[in-house]
């Protein structure tokens, strides 16, 4: 069986088919789904899908590109829905230097406000990084982020980042863009990355792994990441499923 570690179920682009979306997502053995709130509505949403399912969980945090709209009541709500036994981690948060919404010094302080959340409820962290792994690594390793630990969610960095956040105690996730043909970095780190610090996703319905890519992901196309994982480390596709379902398992607390 697979576990999609990352997916957005919640989101609009699910309203008319979310049925579907899981019933091909089961028929696929992708029998877990962590799915990922991160504003007021998308929290909401992922809190009435955990009670619905009995096989999907919740990450609840407030995104970097919308930092500037979070209050501490936000981070209040947050950390009490946070009691819910099926809510496993705090996030997605981190930093998006691509964007430009949220100014740096505002999505940096939120991201260390979620840390100490975070340490306050016991649970791991989902970092989103883009274009800003400097100061991501730096914040984390300033605010001791290991002593939750979390997972660096579709990781686009290097092999050297990859091994540098591992000592922080965190997981390595990948998703569709290991697939893309162009994909240097993430293929470099599927092959040099340990099987046991590696855990897969689809961030669906965002980038679709090859051939769908362009297209709307979503959790049925997890086994794609998981075969080329396996196409490249030289592994049955069996034994990164195995394993990368046994990490999730660990990292989040769900039991098998």
């Amino acid at each position: 069986m697979f576990i999609d570690t990352h997916v957005h179920l919640n989101a609009e682009q699910y309203e008319d088919d979310l049925q579907e979306v899981i019933n091909r997502a089961l028929a696929a053995d992708v029998k877990e789904m962590v799915v990922v709130g991160f504003d007021q509505p998308t929290i909401i949403r992922a809190m009435e899908l955990i009670d619905k399912y009995e096989f999907l969980y919740a990450a609840i945090g407030w995104h970097p590109v919308d930092a500037i709209d979070c209050t501490e009541e936000d981070l209040l709500w947050i950390e009490k829905l946070a009691a819910h036994p099926k809510v496993v981690a705090i996030g997605e948060t981190g930093l998006d230097y691509y964007w430009d919404k949220s100014p740096k010094d505002v999505q940096q302080e939120l991201l260390r406000k979620q840390i100490h959340l975070a340490k306050r409820v016991n649970l791991p962290i989902v970092i989103h990084n883009r274009e800003a792994t400097e100061d991501c690594v730096r914040i984390l390793q300033e605010e001791h982020a290991e002593e939750v630990g979390g997972v660096m969610h579709c990781f686009s960095g290097s092999v050297e980042t990859a091994e540098v956040c591992i000592k922080m105690n965190f997981m390595i996730s990948l998703g569709g863009p290991v697939t893309f043909k162009n994909a240097k970095k993430p293929k470099e780190v599927a092959t040099a990355i340990p099987l046991q610090y590696l855990m897969i996703e689809t961030d669906a319905p965002y980038l679709a792994p090859h051939p769908y890519r362009g297209k709307r992901n979503e959790p049925s196309l997890v086994p794609l990441v998981a075969e080329e994982i396996a196409r490249l480390k030289g592994l049955p596709v069996e034994e990164v499923a195995q394993k990368t379902t046994e990490n999730a398992h660990n990292f989040f607390k769900i039991q098998a």
